[in-house]
């Protein structure tokens, strides 16, 4: 069976991992948000590309899910010493991976390019793949009137402004990366993993063909909110101020028509019925990753219902 993952976030790497340690690497494919890259020092900073390769990697920093697996803070420090800007903190290792990116793209080289020299490198065996290789940035709208580039909104102000909105910028002009459409086109089943809908499958789902292949195709969430909370990240903030009490059923809500089936945790079984009346089928568990071994057994879990809805859809 073909499977694509649709990822963004700390949630998304961890699914993925567990993803990629239960299916064979050629029957899987990872499409990767990029609308939350920006330009930092003049380097091209791509973090959810690199919380998801990283963890793939096994050196992602256990601790907080993103940046590298004991890297150090001298340039960081430095910075600080001379004046400069540390709101986004870049360690050492991981700097290296961000001046090789950006070396690669300004000798003409396009990112799907350099992700997939990443990966071998890495010893990553699974497709990892860059939404697109044209830039598409996350603005975030807010309640004040600014509007904010996402990681100005995520990391400089810690997600304290009130949102009212997201502005995909460039995707109405940015084509999806070299084999994205191919891998869902070819998909026997599609999983959207427990990122945030509005900024790490959202930016996804704006690039032509996206959602018109996603429409032909089995797919199934696993929700990234948890007792009407996010585990990480502001998802259950923004749906709130949005105007949707942040739960399983306003994330399925949010992904009519393409859902067919969602993965809920045991704490928000009481909406199971209500999600079944939109016509996606629920699955009670523990979606909770706190190992290793909760990664392997939520994505085990996460396939062999892909599979049921796929048999109950005849596809």
């Amino acid at each position: 069976m073909n499977l694509v993952a649709l990822a963004g976030g700390v949630g998304g790497a961890k699914l993925v991992d567990g993803l990629a340690r239960c299916v064979p690497p050629d029957r899987l494919t990872v499409i990767v948000n990029t609308g939350d890259d920006f330009c930092h020092f003049g380097l091209h900073i791509s973090p959810d590309l690199d919380t998801v390769c990283y963890t793939l990697a096994g050196i992602a920093n256990p601790d907080t899910g993103w940046g590298r697996m004991g890297d150090t803070w001298a340039v960081m420090e430095e910075i600080g010493r001379l004046g400069g800007p540390t709101w986004f903190r870049l360690g050492d290792r991981d700097l290296a991976t961000h001046l090789e990116r950006t070396r690669r793209l300004q000798q003409g080289e396009r990112l799907s390019e350099v992700v997939a020299a990443f990966c071998q490198a890495w010893g990553i065996k699974v497709k990892v793949l860059p939404m697109s290789d044209d830039p598409v940035s996350t603005i975030v709208l807010t309640k004040e009137g600014d509007e904010l580039g996402f990681q100005d909104y995520f990391v400089a102000q810690q997600c304290q402004p009130e949102v009212k909105g997201f502005r995909f910028m460039g995707s109405e002009t940015a084509q999806p990366a070299p084999g994205v459409l191919e891998a869902l086109w070819g998909a026997d089943l599609v999983i959207l993993c427990p990122s945030n809908p509005w900024v790490s499958i959202g930016p996804i789902l704006t690039l032509p063909g996206v959602r018109e292949a996603l429409m032909q195709k089995p797919v199934i969430a696993v929700s990234p909110l948890v007792g009407g909370q996010a585990l990480k990240g502001p998802a259950a903030k923004m749906f709130r101020e949005l105007g949707w009490q942040p739960s399983p059923l306003a994330v399925a809500h949010f992904y009519q028509p393409l859902l067919h089936g969602i993965l809920v945790d045991n704490s928000d079984a009481m909406m199971a019925e209500e999600i079944q009346h939109l016509g996606i089928i629920p699955h009670v568990t523990d979606i909770v990753m706190r190992d290793e071994q909760d990664r392997i057994r939520l994505a085990k879990e996460a396939v062999t219902f892909g599979q049921a809805v796929r048999e109950a859809l005849s596809l």
